[in-house]
């Protein structure tokens, strides 16, 4: 299922197989669409390395039991060719001009973490 121009449902499905519930469904639709805005400014694509996490799952790969990947509210995203911290902080600079909704950003070494949970959240594990 096409979400917006560039994503489709698949890429944010959880890696174990697990159906996706529709409530969870509409929180990716608004991901995606988030999602979209950077992709259009950068012109290039976005490797969603996580999305969606069934409890299985997340649990399974050591996520705390109240991640927004279980809502389908979170990405952990990285874009060829880019530093994580300059994606970090283009997303943070789209946050703040309105662009993209407020959430979580958090900045690790092979990937970004967003997440579109309605306030503001920040965090550095980038060693």
């Amino acid at each position: 299922m096409r979400l917006t121009k560039n994503f489709t449902q698949r890429e944010f499905r959880s890696r174990d197989g697990a159906k996706m519930p529709l409530n969870v469904l509409e929180n990716i639709k608004e991901l995606a669409c988030n999602l979209q805005v950077l992709r259009d400014l950068l012109g290039e694509s976005i490797k969603i390395n996580s999305g969606w996490r069934s409890e299985a799952h997340n649990k399974a790969v050591g996520g705390v039991k109240t991640s927004q990947h279980i809502l389908g509210r979170a990405s952990d995203i990285k874009v060829k060719g880019i530093e994580t911290d300059d994606l970090y902080l283009l997303i943070e600079s789209l946050i703040e001009q309105g662009e993209m909704k407020e959430g979580g950003l958090g900045l690790y070494n092979s990937f970004v973490h967003y997440d579109i949970r309605g306030n503001k959240a920040r965090w550095n594990y980038k060693k």
